[in-house]
């Protein structure tokens, strides 16, 4: 199969879950034997533009022209059977559905977040969940200023949404949730149900796993509110006043809250923050963990860090909400806490910190659930498998148009 990958690749300074996801994607198809071309904008290259250009940015958010023509020119050169589209923010645009559609080649597209339905594409406002924008105008998005605390930066954002919502909804084949419970989200809003398919991301098959008990908990992500960051820590103070867990606290990432956490951990014994961790020392932490603790406070679309607990067989304390009730099964694989309550965080902590019996047997049992649902093998059939439903509604679509016609 002749795939060609269209995504704007999020700047280099903050570790992206996405860019992870478009690179593990594209080596997976590679490996197994099929042709991938990439199509990418990097936003790190925004800082490198003149002032005029870097002015005139936010009026290419919603449509810009030079992409659709560029696009459409290598599709019709290079003819691949399938776009798989995943960020076009904010250098590619939907234009590029235009381009598909000019070289008549299907699209799929993977929603890593809540953009189609929501400017920021967090479903999150001050700290809490937020459905303003579901089904509505993104006018409450301007208002608040949801993308960075700014209207004049949200405008962009919700005039895309408002303008092209109709042209994604026509335009994509295929479109991939990356769980069941943000397919529910977009289903509500209004999106077709019928091209609304739940593919998960994948995990590579990690070097390093748990053999014994673990070392510490362990937080490994941005640090930022909606991460559940601050809940964390006020859950920890309510653990370390009764006495502690036995295990230090290790809180790795990087992110708008870096200063407040280091402040906090700093002259500590039952905590560690140890920055930004590359991938192989992120592959260690996670095999040395008691659990990975999840809890976040907004509703995550998937959770990449629960599922490299998983297959680590490391069990998980997340917040009871978004996607992480369907990625761990309470008791089972990992426990779930009460979201955004602290003493509902600290009381899992404690438990599964205590039991190390209980720490085993879910340990195990994410193991195998990884195995059946987020390894490689799994994620290439899956992905495969959306591709040809795609290029088929394609065919039937173009065929039905033709005899339509006559």
């Amino acid at each position: 199969m002749h795939v060609l990958v269209v995504h704007n690749r999020y700047a280099s300074a903050q570790p992206s879950g996405e860019n992870m996801v478009v690179d593990q994607e594209v080596a997976l198809l590679r490996e197994a034997g099929h042709r991938v071309g990439v199509f990418e904008r990097r936003s790190d290259d925004i800082a490198g533009l003149s002032l005029p250009r870097k002015a005139a940015l936010p009026l290419l958010v919603p449509w810009n022209p030079a992409v659709r023509a560029e696009l459409a020119a290598r599709l019709r050169s290079e003819r691949p059977d399938v776009v798989h589209i995943h960020n076009v923010f904010p250098l590619l645009s939907p234009a590029v559905l235009a381009a598909c559609a000019d070289a008549g080649v299907p699209a799929v597209a993977t929603l890593h977040n809540y953009t189609q339905v929501c400017p920021p594409g967090t479903l999150q406002r001050d700290g809490r969940p937020c459905t303003e924008c579901v089904g509505a105008t993104p006018l409450p998005a301007v208002r608040h200023g949801c993308y960075r605390g700014s209207r004049l930066a949200t405008v962009p954002l919700a005039v895309s949404l408002s303008v092209n919502r109709r042209r994604w909804w026509s335009g994509v084949e295929r479109f991939f949730c990356i769980s069941a419970a943000q397919r529910d989200v977009l289903v509500r809003a209004g999106m077709p149900a019928e091209r609304l398919a739940v593919k998960h991301n994948f995990v590579p098959d990690p070097d390093a796993r748990r053999s014994g008990a673990g070392e510490h908990l362990l937080y490994l992500g941005r640090l930022a509110e909606a991460k559940g960051v601050r809940l964390l820590m006020a859950a920890w103070d309510e653990i370390a006043a009764d006495g502690g867990v036995g295990v230090p606290l290790v809180i790795a990432g990087t992110g708008p809250l870096e200063r407040e956490v280091t402040a906090w951990a700093a002259g500590r014994d039952d905590v560690r923050y140890v920055g930004l961790l590359n991938p192989a020392e992120c592959r260690k932490a996670v095999a040395r963990s008691v659990a990975v603790v999840a809890p976040s406070t907004w509703l995550e679309a998937f959770g990449l860090v629960v599922v490299e607990a998983m297959a680590a067989g490391v069990p998980v304390v997340a917040a009871g909400h978004g996607a992480f009730v369907e990625l761990v099964e309470d008791g089972v694989t990992g426990l779930l806490h009460q979201p955004g309550e602290p003493a509902s965080l600290a009381s899992r902590i404690r438990r599964i910190a205590a039991d190390e019996a209980l720490g085993r047997e879910m340990g195990q049992a994410a193991r195998r659930r990884y195995e059946r649902g987020f390894s490689p093998a799994v994620g290439l059939e899956r992905l495969v498998d959306e591709y040809r439903t795609a290029i088929a509604g394609r065919t039937e679509s173009t065929g039905d148009g033709i005899n339509g016609g006559q």
